[in-house]
C-alpha cells in the first residue's frame, strides 16, 4: 500500500473551499474550534478538544501520513476567509482501490451551510476520477445520526451495521459503526450529478 498517488502538495478548490494537507502549523488555525467547541468531538475516537489533545490529534495524523496509510486534509472557508475543520482519505489501498473517507470535523458555524457536501464532491471527484478508486468507504458511530444523514444526504448507501465493532472513548460501552459507500459506477451514474445540483 501506498500513497505515492497523493503527492505532498495535493491541493483539491472550488469558487468557495479548499482542502491543503495538514501540517503541524495548523494547531493555530484550528485552535479556536479546539478551545471553544469540545463537542466537535463527542463521537470520535482521537479528542482534539484543547491545545495538547488538538497537537496529539495533528501529530498522529501527520504520522500515519508518513506511513503511507492516510491523507490529512485541513479545510478553508473562502467565504469567511477562516479555517473550517478537518477531513482525510485513511485505510488508503491502492491495490484493491479502495478507500475510506471521514475523520471529518467542523466548527459549528460551518455546519449545516453546504461546505461539507462540497468537500465531499472534491474529495470523491478526486478519489474516484485522479486515483481510480472502485469503492469509498464511510464508517461512523451508530449513534451520531448528523453524520450518518450527512453521508446518505450525498448519495452513500447503507451496507449495514458492525455490532460492538470498537470502544467509544472513556467509556467501557462499545459502539456498534455504520458501514455506507459509494462505487465507482454510482458515482459516475447518479452520485455525482445529483451532488453537484445541491451545492
Amino acid at each position: 500500500m501506498s500513497t505515492s498517488q497523493f503527492p505532498q502538495d495535493t491541493i483539491l478548490e472550488d469558487e468557495s473551499i479548499l482542502l491543503r494537507p495538514l501540517q503541524e502549523t495548523d494547531v493555530e488555525n484550528l485552535l479556536e474550534i479546539s478551545l471553544n467547541e469540545p463537542e466537535t468531538w463527542e463521537y470520535s475516537l482521537v479528542q482534539a478538544n484543547g491545545k495538547e489533545n488538538l497537537e496529539n490529534y495533528i501529530q498522529i495524523a501527520l504520522k500515519a501520513r508518513e506511513n503511507k496509510t492516510e491523507f490529512p486534509f485541513i479545510v478553508f472557508d473562502k467565504k469567511s476567509g477562516k479555517y473550517a475543520g478537518s477531513t482525510r482519505f485513511y485505510d488508503i489501498n491502492l491495490a484493491f482501490k479502495t478507500l475510506q473517507l471521514g475523520y471529518t470535523w467542523y466548527g459549528k458555524n460551518f455546519r449545516g451551510t453546504g461546505l461539507n457536501k462540497r468537500c465531499k464532491f472534491l474529495l470523491l471527484e478526486f478519489a474516484f476520477e485522479t486515483l481510480g478508486m472502485e469503492r469509498v468507504e464511510f464508517r461512523a458511530d451508530n449513534n451520531n445520526q448528523r453524520s450518518i444523514a450527512a453521508m446518505k444526504s450525498i448519495g452513500c448507501t447503507v451496507e449495514g451495521v458492525l455490532r460492538s465493532h470498537m470502544p467509544t472513548f472513556g467509556s467501557a460501552i462499545r459502539r456498534d459503526s455504520i458501514i455506507l459507500s459509494i462505487l465507482r459506477n454510482e458515482w459516475f451514474e447518479r452520485v455525482k450529478e445529483n451532488l453537484k445540483n445541491k451545492l
